[in-house]
Parts: C-alpha cells; sequence; structure tokens
C-alpha cells in the first residue's frame, strides 16, 4: 500500500471503492489534459486583463463610507470587462449573491409593461419569486412587468420558431439560463447561446440579452458576451471568485445597462461612484487571478462524478464523455436516499465542518425541502467542493465545485462509500 492509499483508507475509502476510482481516473488522463489547455488559455486572459488596466498594489487598499475614488474597486470593474469584452462591468461586495445580482440586472433595466421572455425554459427556483412566478414582495410582477417563456427543445436546443412568436411589441429583454439549475437539461454551450442571440437580435437588435452565466465562467474560452449578450451575471462566491471572494456579484455588459444597474444598486444620482470594499478587493483580485485553475480542479471533479456514477447504471447529465459548458454534475437517484447519501459523503469530504451531517430543510426561495452539503471556507461558496438537491422527483443530486482536483476527487469517492455503506449501490 502507497503512503496515498493508506491515506485514503484513514480518510475512510475502502480498497474496493479507491480501486473502482483509480480505474476511472486513469482512463481521464486524456481528458484531463484537454481541461488543463482551456484552463491555461483563460489564465493568461486574465494576466493579460490585469496588466493591461494596471492593476497595482495600490488597488488592494481598503475603501470605507461612501467609497469615492477607490481606484481598486474601478480598475477592477476594468479588469472584468476587458475579461468579457464588454463595454463595463459591475463588482461589488454589496450584491450579496447570484439571485441578487440577477435581479439586480433585470429590475435595473425592465419598466412597468415591459415582457421579459425566457427563452431557455423555466429559470433557476430562486428566479420564480423575482419574476413573480410565485408570488412575492417586490417581484418584477408588483411592478408591473410581465413574463413569458419558451421552453426548450426535448434534445436541449432552442426553440427559435417558439422564439419568434413569443417576441412581441411589449418584449424588451431576453433571459437565458447557461446552466441546468434544478433540472436535468443539458447546459447550453456559448456557441448555441451566440447562435441564439444572433437570432433573437435579427428580430429586433433593441432587444436587451442577458444571460445567467452562474457556473459558467472560464469552462470554455469565451463567453456569451463575446458572442453579443448585452449581460452576462454571476456570482464571485462560484467561479470567477476563486474560493477566496467572501461574497459579491458581477454584471458585465453595455454602458447602458451598467449604468441602469449601477443606479439600482445605489441610487440614481450616485451609481458607480459609491460603494466601499471594506478590504476585499485582494481577495476579489487574487480569487480572478486563481478563477481558471480552480474551475479547472471543478471540471476534473464533475467529469469524475459523471463516469463513476454512470458506470454504476444512474442517469447522469452531462454524461461521461459529453462536452462541459459548467461545472456542475446531475445525478439522478430515483430514490430520496440516494440524494440524502450523496450529500452526506460530500460533507464528511469537507475540511470544515466535516463531521455535520447535512439533512433536509425548508430553504429560503425553494418550493421543496432542499438538501445541501457544503463544508466550505466561504459561507454557501459552490465553486467549493458541494452538493444540493430538491427533495423531489426525480431526486437528483447536482454536485460542483472542488478547489483542488485531489479534494473534488475525495468527495466523489466519500459520496460513493456512503452510497455503498447504505446498500444504495453495489461495485
Amino acid at each position: 500500500m502507497t503512503p496515498t492509499e493508506a491515506m485514503y483508507e484513514s480518510l475512510g475509502i475502502s480498497r474496493k471503492v479507491y480501486e473502482f476510482g483509480s480505474k476511472v481516473e486513469e482512463e481521464l488522463k486524456e481528458r484531463f489534459a484537454r481541461i488543463d489547455e482551456v484552463a491555461e488559455y483563460n489564465q493568461l486572459k486574465v494576466i493579460k486583463a490585469m496588466q493591461d488596466c494596471r492593476v497595482s498594489a495600490e488597488c488592494f487598499q481598503s475603501g470605507t463610507g461612501y467609497g469615492y475614488n477607490d481606484i481598486g474597486r474601478d480598475t477592477l470593474e476594468e479588469v472584468y470587462a476587458k475579461i468579457f469584452h464588454t463595454e463595463a462591468a459591475l463588482v461589488r461586495p454589496q450584491i450579496t449573491c447570484g439571485t441578487h445580482a440577477l435581479a439586480l440586472a433585470l429590475a435595473s433595466n425592465l419598466r412597468p409593461g415591459d415582457e421579459l421572455l425566457s427563452v431557455s425554459g423555466k429559470p433557476y427556483d430562486t428566479l420564480e419569486e423575482v419574476i413573480g412566478i410565485r408570488p412575492s414582495k417586490g417581484s418584477l410582477a408588483e411592478y408591473g412587468v410581465t413574463y413569458a417563456q419558451v421552453d426548450l427543445l426535448a434534445d436541449g436546443s432552442f426553440d427559435f420558431e417558439g422564439i419568434r412568436a413569443a417576441i412581441n411589441d411589449r418584449t424588451k429583454m431576453i433571459e437565458i439560463q447557461r446552466s441546468k439549475g434544478y433540472q436535468t437539461r443539458p447546459t447550453l454551450s456559448v456557441a448555441q447561446i451566440g447562435e441564439a442571440i444572433a437570432f433573437i437580435k435579427s428580430i429586433r437588435s433593441d432587444l436587451i440579452v442577458m444571460v445567467d452565466n452562474c457556473y459558467g465562467e472560464f469552462v470554455e474560452c469565451e463567453e456569451p458576451s463575446d458572442y453579443g449578450a448585452d449581460m452576462v451575471v454571476g456570482s464571485l462566491i462560484k467561479n470567477p471568485g476563486g474560493g477566496l471572494a467572501p461574497v459579491g456579484g458581477y454584471i458585465a455588459g453595455t454602458a447602458e445597462c451598467i449604468e441602469q444597474a449601477a443606479y439600482r444598486l445605489t441610487s440614481p444620482g450616485l451609481g458607480k461612484e459609491v460603494g466601499a470594499t471594506l478590504g476585499v478587493n485582494k481577495d476579489f483580485y487574487q480569487g480572478l487571478f486563481l478563477a481558471p485553475t480552480v474551475v479547472a480542479s471543478a471540471l476534473k471533479g464533475a467529469i469524475f462524478a459523471a463516469n463513476i456514477y454512470e458506470r454504476l447504471g444512474f442517469a447522469v447529465v452531462p454524461n461521461g464523455t459529453e462536452s462541459r459548458h459548467d461545472i456542475i454534475q446531475a445525478v439522478t437517484f430515483g430514490v430520496p436516499e440516494g440524494v440524502i447519501a450523496f450529500c452526506e459523503g460530500i460533507q464528511a469530504a469537507a475540511p470544515v465542518d466535516s463531521y455535520v451531517t447535512p439533512e433536509p430543510w425548508a430553504m429560503p426561495g425553494y418550493d421543496s425541502d432542499v438538501i445541501m452539503a457544503a463544508g466550505a471556507f466561504v459561507q454557501g461558496s459552490s465553486i467549493e467542493l458541494s452538493a444540493d438537491g430538491p427533495i423531489k422527483p426525480p431526486y437528483a443530486v447536482y454536485f460542483q465545485g472542488g478547489l483542488t482536483w485531489g479534494h473534488a476527487k475525495l468527495g466523489i469517492l466519500k459520496s460513493l462509500q456512503r452510497l455503498t455503506e447504505k446498500n444504495l449501490v453495489t461495485l
């Protein structure tokens, strides 16, 4: 037994589980090498943006009070605009999460009487209350914004004729969700999104296209903004924060859209000029610097999970050989016990709160109990090793994250170990 094998054993991984995982890993070496190539390109892209924007040590200073003339904050937003090839960006710790960033982008650029059209089907659960699909205080519906959607086709592609028919005189903004959310549909590639944007703009060039980019940043060499998205939106405690950002969100897009968002975030007349960074600038910069390699680690973990569980007969999305467009891996167990056991294994692999047993609970913003495994350094950080899922049919779990490949690998092996111990899988 090698020292590494002995260490896995000390962490509760049986010989049978370890050998099963090792065989899968060996067969993925070429795939992992291609992921590293994308990460290298994106790493260089980030470095070039930082150099072009003349990032300096002064950018790491802390702003307080109004936050006037915060060179670190303003330069970071220039860096994001460079990376995403947009006119402007809003990157702030005052944006509390991905849902907040999306709500901000929507509410700031829609007015009473406008219609929001989702062309990728039902949006992520927490956006239902933002939009007003499920009634909630302060929703867009309360402000007179209507909503319509066009579902994806059975194969997960855009329904172009359905989109054409749905666009009307009141349509103001098109929403595209890149990742799958709590669904088992395929994640949309940047190229697919680009094709949809071109189609939408050919119908009406004035339509604002907003892409929910959560979980997709740095997975490919390009982003939806490279194909004409007016706004790309995400969370800093997901991919672009690299595991170091303690809070925050971003919107990158046209100068007009970003100006509207800034006025909504702070106040009319103030916009981007205010907003103290309170000491987070260095973490934002360093997290962004690390993000391409961190995302690569998470991608390897997702592909490893897909191949492990596909071989055991479970439905996985994406499957073990499909190209990847986000870091999320869905595994459908068909029974709640499988979702719970998987999350217990992920929690047991965590560096923080590994001794805690996750349980389903009525989490705000969801229409069913949800179980979450997240022993993270940053609360709710889903670029760190984590898993979650709603306790409702088809009883699928959604795995993501892993700041290092070694940790992602341990998490998947621990999940498999827990499932075998509960006789939910047989190796």
